[in-house]
């Protein structure tokens, strides 16, 4: 009896916490989708941190290697903030590195 009542737990206890984590999957992909409409930098900041590993590759090569999240990253900065128009790829990656 006693064995049967811990296999019982134990297949039984996994499944608690799926449905918890599922539940909160299904909660924080609403949440995300409210703060996006609210005009939220979360967006944005995602997509600087992102970016991090292929500044540093750029930095690093003096700009030879250019991967994809860096160049999303630098439309974003240059469409977010009128300084970083004017500022090289270079002085940009540098500055995503430094945050």
């Amino acid at each position: 009896m006693t064995r049967s009542l811990l296999l019982l737990a134990l297949v039984a206890l996994p499944m608690t916490s799926f449905a918890s984590s599922f539940a909160g999957t299904s909660a924080g992909s609403a949440s995300g989708a409210s703060s996006a409409s609210s005009g939220s930098s979360s967006g944005d900041d995602k997509v600087l941190l992102q970016a991090r590993d292929d500044a540093a590759a750029f930095v690093a090569s003096n700009g030879d290697i250019r991967g994809a999240r860096l160049q999303a990253a630098l439309v974003q900065l240059r469409q977010s903030d009128v300084e970083a128009r004017s500022a090289s790829d270079l002085q940009l990656a540098k500055a995503l590195l430094a945050r």
